[in-house]
């Protein structure tokens, strides 16, 4: 069912003060920012062999990221594996008794499908399933 790695997301307090680091420092190529309104974060997006980082800047203090970032401060925020069926892969784990958050694919960056599965479900870590489409 996974494919591979398709991204890590580090929470971010600002993408300014790191996008050198990750662009400058460590020479990953930077392939750009957008702004996922649904998610409330402006993502920045490196590539590292065929897997992205992509770094995530809340947009507002309820966004998500802000609450993790005040509650665990910057980080590893999720990892996400590329599934083929988003769905197909929502009902497996939700059938094997996961936690969901959500049990519907919705877009995020790059108008890819995902969905999430709860960190208490996935042995602490916040899991994101995507569906990539070119």
């Amino acid at each position: 069912m996974v494919k591979k790695i398709s991204h890590i997301g580090i929470a971010v307090e600002s993408l300014e003060e790191q996008i050198p680091y990750y662009r400058d420092l460590l020479g990953l190529e930077f392939t750009g920012t957008e702004i996922v309104e649904d998610q409330r974060v402006k993502v920045a997006f490196f590539d590292v062999g065929d897997t992205r980082i992509e770094l995530l800047e809340a947009t507002d203090d309820e966004s998500p990221v802000a609450k993790f970032i005040a509650k665990r401060g910057q980080g590893i925020h999720h990892l996400a594996y590329k599934v083929d069926n988003c769905q197909m892969a929502i009902d497996k784990m939700d059938g094997a008794g996961l936690r969901l958050i959500d049990k519907e694919p919705r877009i995020g960056a790059g108008g890819h499908s995902i969905a999430f599965l709860h960190p208490r479900s996935t042995y602490g870590i916040l899991t994101e399933l995507t569906e990539e489409h070119e």
